[in-house]
């Protein structure tokens, strides 16, 4: 009887010890899965610039638009104001901010759709903070056409003049002086001065252009949903400020042609049939509809 109850004891001592070793080596596996998942997300924080050069999309678009020496944008160019508040709108939807409500058993357009607040937690940047507490504290929410519009400060109702973004460009331009791309300098115009941002730091300037044109020629997928995000809603939004074209500036014409002719395949696509598939950020083709109506 003895000999039988020290085997059973044994016995259960050693399942006690296999339960054991089993709770704790899949507490360090599901460890392991979290920490390779920070891993993943730092690495691709940090993947391209550092910390102190990463760009937002508004500060690309701003980036591809100002001349280099002397600092300021085209005086002709009036698409980049809306299409920096666009840029706005897509880079809090990619940072998980923003999102647009569900399409509805009718399938509702994209821009019939409203915009809806996802998260409120802050991203750092004062611009993108300020349209995001706009967007959160409208009742009843708007759709991505009225938010641009109402960003932009184009409105006729005067209640809703409150939300325009005011001196976007130069506060863009000041964030790059901080980050060590651009520097601030005076220039005299006869009739008045004006505060310019000429480039300092061309690497990183090279680097934006040489990241879309090789979108478009070494890396072109022709696919845009094989396409990185961001990438890809910087070439269309830099196309609806008028920008892109600079970009390829530099390029031999043959280049230049196959470029642009593969740009033209991106701007073909519809924006309500290529939402409709899957792993896509909804809100940027609504942006794309927008400026594409």
């Amino acid at each position: 009887m003895t000999t039988l109850t020290q085997r059973t004891s044994g016995l259960v001592q050693r399942r006690t010890e296999a339960i054991r070793s089993a709770a704790a080596e899949k507490e360090k596996e599901s460890g392991g899965e979290e920490d390779e998942a920070r891993r993943g997300e730092e690495e691709d924080e940090d993947k391209g610039d550092s910390k102190e050069t990463r760009l937002t999309l508004m500060e690309e678009v701003l980036l591809l638009g100002l001349k280099d020496r002397e600092g300021y944008t085209s005086f002709w160019n009036d698409c980049i104001s809306s299409g920096l508040r666009g840029c706005m709108l897509v880079e809090l939807a990619l940072r998980g901010r923003l999102q647009l409500e569900a399409s509805g058993v009718r399938r509702k357009s994209l821009l019939a759709r409203k915009v809806i607040c996802k998260s409120d937690a802050p991203t750092g940047d004062v611009l993108l903070d300020e349209a995001l507490k706009h967007i959160k504290e409208t009742q009843p929410p708007e759709n991505v056409q009225s938010w641009i519009e109402l960003l932009s400060g184009e409105t006729w109702n005067p209640l809703k003049l409150h939300y325009q973004l005011r001196n976007v460009r130069e506060r863009l331009a000041k964030n790059l002086v901080e980050k060590g791309v651009l520097t601030t300098e005076k220039q005299n115009f006869l009739l008045f001065d004006m505060t310019t941002h000429p480039l300092t730091n061309s690497t990183i300037k090279q680097r934006l252009v040489k990241k879309v044109q090789d979108s478009v020629l070494e890396k072109w997928v022709n696919d845009p949903h094989r396409m990185d995000k961001r990438v890809l809603a910087l070439i269309l939004l830099a196309h609806s400020s008028d920008v892109l074209e600079n970009a390829f500036a530099p390029l031999q014409d043959e280049q230049y042609d196959l470029a642009m002719k593969r740009v033209h395949t991106l701007l073909e696509l519809e924006p309500e049939k290529e939402s409709a598939k899957p792993n896509v950020n909804e809100l940027m083709w609504a942006v794309v509809a927008a400026f594409t109506k």
